[in-house]
């Protein structure tokens, strides 16, 4: 990595919420630690229960971090949009990757090892206050896909789904960006399910679709199906 790429780099990071309040000299000191690498749309980044792989940061691209039940089948446990860091967990406490992140988009991201991160947070305060706001919303958001799983039949989590993908209802959904398969894994079902749902939604005049987006009619619909608030969708 070139000079000018540490430049550019270490300013790419004010993305990044705790990296914002640090001057770019320890910025670069910070990047130059860790490595750059582009991952080829489809390509694994690592795999869950291998080796610790570190602490990831998404700089471009799109990443789905996955688990897959005893069956086979992947569940998005979350999906991943520049600038965001990945795989705290594991580089915290240096154990195994909880999940396998995939590459959803030819992405590129920056890495650090679990001993360096260690290092870097023993110099930068800020880090380690970062990295626990960072955790505390990880674990409000698996809570809520707890409940969501638990609580919710499919035409629910899915209602739920399309209110979160288009802002509540704002905007069309791009259905080139978001799969039937993508949308399946992300509420833990088969993409078979997710085709009837968006019938059976489609026939209730909720949405409407073609070939190349999914257009929400009737936000509120979905709030009753998916049990929430509908106001919890607007700005």
């Amino acid at each position: 990595m070139t000079a000018v790429n540490l430049d550019q780099l270490a300013e790419f990071l004010t993305n990044v919420g705790h990296f914002r309040r640090l001057p770019l000299g320890d910025r670069r000191a910070i990047v130059a630690a860790g490595h750059v690498r582009r991952h080829p749309r489809g390509s694994i980044i690592f795999m869950e229960d291998e080796p610790c792989a570190g602490m990831h940061v998404l700089l471009s691209g799109k990443v789905h971090l996955v688990k897959v039940d005893p069956r086979g089948h992947e569940q998005i446990v979350a999906v991943m949009e520049p600038v965001i860091m990945f795989n705290e967990v594991a580089a915290l406490d240096g154990g195994p990757n909880p999940v396998t992140a995939i590459a959803a988009q030819e992405s590129q991201t920056w890495s650090i090892p679990h001993e360096a991160l260690y290092g870097l947070l023993k110099q930068y305060p800020d880090l380690s206050l970062g990295l626990l706001q960072v955790l505390a919303r990880r674990n409000r958001m698996l809570i809520e896909l707890y409940q969501n799983l638990a609580t919710r039949p499919v035409v629910g989590r899915l209602a739920k789904l399309l209110l979160d993908l288009s802002d509540g209802g704002r905007h069309p959904i791009q259905r080139r960006q978001h799969s039937i398969r993508e949308m399946a894994g992300r509420i833990s079902t088969v993409p078979e399910a997710i085709s009837r749902s968006l019938k059976v939604l489609k026939e209730r005049g909720a949405i409407d679709y073609t070939r190349g987006q999914i257009q929400i009619l009737k936000p509120s619909d979905l709030a009753d199906l998916a049990q929430i608030n509908p106001f919890n969708n607007r700005p």
